[in-house]
């Protein structure tokens, strides 16, 4: 399959994430592939299993996120910076969360973590100031509770 390494020539801000190319599958999102771009809203499809470190960090424009229901860790620094965003759910299919993952998301004000996720890195949600509630689907099923600062 293939990874998403950037942006290219793209001008989008509304961005959709084939799940396929060259009839292979679009399987991960690379190190800073968007990172730092004006990016609003962004579609990760089914395909992808994994989003990489700083992917999307620093895309401060960033308001809408859809993660596929096969992505299965969610890298350091993934979305550190992203102020525009509100909420967050992660998906059923996510196992890990990285450290940072989620950091210096200003705007944040809800997350949604389900039951599959068995290790959040430390810092994940600091600098959140606007987190005020945090859904966690089966906290007995967690072990290792990290980074909720």
């Amino acid at each position: 399959g293939y990874t998403v390494t950037g942006i290219g020539t793209c001008t989008d801000k509304e961005l959709i994430i084939p799940s396929e190319y060259n009839a292979k599958p679009v399987t991960s999102i690379g190190y800073k592939a968007f990172s730092d771009t004006g990016l609003t809203s962004v579609t990760i499809p089914d395909s992808v299993t994994s989003i990489g470190e700083r992917a999307f960090n620093y895309c401060d424009s960033l308001t809408s996120v859809t993660i596929g229901d096969s992505v299965t860790s969610i890298g350091n620094d993934a979305f550190a910076g992203c102020t525009g965003l509100t909420s967050i759910t992660i998906p059923d299919s996510v196992t890990s969360i990285g450290a940072s993952a989620f950091s210096g998301c200003t705007g944040l004000t809800s997350v949604t973590i389900p039951n599959s996720v068995t290790s959040i890195g430390e810092y994940a949600f600091s600098r959140c100031n606007k987190l005020q509630d945090i859904y966690i689907t089966d906290i007995a099923a967690w072990c290792n509770i990290s980074g909720l600062n």
